[in-house]
């Protein structure tokens, strides 16, 4: 709700209202919370049939959304596109994870460009995976794009969104593993849980990580602050995967460890192997530099956090 030259002035000290895609999952469903909590008012994009007053459908395989909407809006996060974390990766899938994260980028940044009243950020999820695997560089926002599916997926996910660079501020976050009671972490848990903690490869790849909390307050910093472009979304102090499993597995109470090595991964799924082996040293330039601070400042406190929300969710919905 502002022109391009003001569109990075967003007032920081009234409520806004922000449409967000990919609501209902696991970050949307927490992103929604914090926003209202905030006092934001939220609009959810669905591509069924609305059914409240706070929902809005969408077409993105076709191309469709009314951009009258967002004459309405201050805000629009996009965070659809399917599991990068759901196996295998078959030819099919694939073509999933470029179509799911490309057409509702670049509907939305479309219809951003044919708003008479454009909102004055569009913030378009993205993934550390653009770097690839680059074991021994400092990877920052300025780093080159890496080799392979993943890092190809994310080049045009990016690119998606561009057509809103002329009327607003787009910023691509490039988040890290988000540790919470979900994704990655849920899938670890997973097999934790049937009685041995694992550890991929000789543990020693660098996992840029990011606790759910601070990913969506960063998330929340960005609608207001002046970055624009890429952003990294990950936690202030490295973390290897060893680490992340091992004490994933300590907070499980189990003791003995499986070592799942590389090529039992590699060979039948080279392309997730890529993803999870891949050692990057992933730092947030911008979000230090903008003043942003860490509410949990290193991996186990990221998982140390995701445990107590269970216990705690567990114990209220017993109460």
């Amino acid at each position: 709700m502002t022109d391009a030259a003001s569109a990075n002035e967003q007032p920081a000290d009234r409520p806004l209202r922000v449409a967000v895609s990919g609501a209902s999952g696991f970050l949307g469903t927490e992103l929604v919370r914090g926003l209202r909590a905030d006092g934001h008012d939220v609009v959810r994009l669905v591509r069924r049939s609305a059914t409240s007053d706070d929902e809005v459908r969408w077409d993105p395989a076709q191309g469709i959304l009314d951009e009258r909407l967002l004459d309405t809006v201050d805000a629009v996060v996009n965070l659809s596109g399917a599991s990068l974390y759901r196996l295998p990766w078959t030819p099919s899938y694939k073509r999933e994870l470029v179509d799911s994260r490309v057409g509702p980028a670049r509907t939305i940044a479309e219809a951003i460009s044919r708003s008479s009243d454009p909102p004055a950020v569009f913030l378009s999820a993205s993934t550390v995976g653009y770097y690839g695997d680059r074991p021994g560089e400092r990877l920052t926002e300025d780093s080159q794009r890496g080799k392979g599916f993943v890092t190809e997926l994310v080049e045009q996910w990016e690119e998606a969104a561009n057509p809103a660079r002329e009327v607003t501020r787009v910023v691509h976050t490039r988040s890290g593993i988000v540790l919470g009671r979900g994704g990655a972490l849920k899938n670890l848990a997973r097999v934790t849980r049937i009685g041995a903690g694992i550890r991929l490869g000789t543990g020693g790849d660098l996992w840029p990580w990011i606790s759910l909390s601070d990913e969506v307050r960063g998330i929340r910093h960005l609608l207001t602050s002046r970055l624009r472009g890429p952003v990294n979304l990950v936690g202030p102090t490295t973390a290897t995967s060893g680490r992340i499993s091992d004490h994933l597995a300590k907070r499980m109470g189990k003791r003995m460890r499986v070592t799942v090595p590389e090529w039992v991964i590699r060979t039948p799924l080279p392309d997730a192997a890529a993803l999870a082996f891949a050692s990057q040293d992933v730092v947030p330039r911008k979000l230090t530099a903008d003043g942003f601070t860490w509410e949990h400042e290193t991996a186990e406190q990221a998982i140390d956090a995701a445990f107590t929300f269970r216990s705690r969710a567990r114990a209220q919905s017993h109460a």
